[in-house]
């Protein structure tokens, strides 16, 4: 492979590294065209890309874990849901068309960072609601079903449904994210090894994607919860509009 494809890959991979880790996403859907059009195949490509956003998603999991910004007891709810709904849409993901729910999903993103980009000033000195069982196991698993249909964790989604309904602190929001996320991706991989990982767009990736991913998390601290909210919010508006305009070419 060209050493400077490669070497546009890894850049690629860091500056959206230093995003995700920011705001508790991976953003393997913005990622994923560049590491597609990178690798042997769209399929070794897609692999490698969850693969890249499992290691991403670590990174700056580690991170929060060492600043306290990880509620375990929603992991701990939300996680196992989430892996069987992968597992499953991943079984069944030729039943549904991938660019219905690309549109419903990016339409939905769209929603979700409207509503954070306008939150509004005194937000960081607003109570954190006490976080909700209920809505984290049913979100996890619905979450993790859409992301085994078209192949994605879908971290953008899952924070704002993290946000908005299953409540609790908002920087652990964060941290809890990725740390969801990383299961989903470790679980994404061995659900690839059949149709192939381009295993070296992989390292590449990844050893890029974790001095990133600690650049983003790190800077996290550094924000209120207005202006984390506001960068989570314009950062679902970009996956949202990548969503819309994959699932319409």
């Amino acid at each position: 492979m060209h050493a400077l494809l490669l070497a546009a890959v890894a850049l690629w991979c860091f500056i959206t590294a230093v995003a995700g880790g920011l705001v508790g996403l991976v953003l393997g859907n913005i990622r994923l065209p560049v590491v597609v059009a990178a690798a042997s195949s769209p399929a070794a490509g897609a692999g490698a890309n969850i693969g890249i956003s499992a290691v991403a998603a670590l990174a700056a999991a580690i991170a929060h874990i060492r600043a306290g910004r990880i509620d375990w007891r929603i992991f701990t709810w939300m996680a196992p849901p989430s892996v069987v709904g992968a597992f499953v849409g991943g079984l069944l993901s030729g039943a549904v068309p991938s660019n219905a729910l690309l549109l419903a999903i990016g339409f939905t993103l769209l929603g979700f960072g409207i509503d954070l980009v306008r939150t509004r000033r005194g937000t960081e000195t607003s109570r954190p609601r006490p976080p909700r069982p209920r809505a984290a196991v049913v979100a996890g698993a619905a979450i993790g079903l859409l992301g085994g249909f078209v192949g994605l964790i879908l971290g953008s989604l899952r924070i704002g449904v993290l946000l908005r309904f299953v409540g609790g602190d908002t920087f652990r929001a964060v941290g809890t994210n990725l740390a969801v996320g990383f299961c989903l991706g470790v679980a994404g991989v061995f659900g690839h090894l059949a149709g192939g990982v381009d295993w070296v767009l992989l390292g590449v990736g990844a050893a890029a994607s974790v001095p990133g991913s600690l650049v983003g998390a790190r800077l996290t601290g550094r924000l209120n919860e207005r202006q984390l909210l506001q960068a989570v919010g314009a950062l679902l508006l970009v996956a949202g509009t990548a969503m819309i305009v994959q699932a319409a070419l």
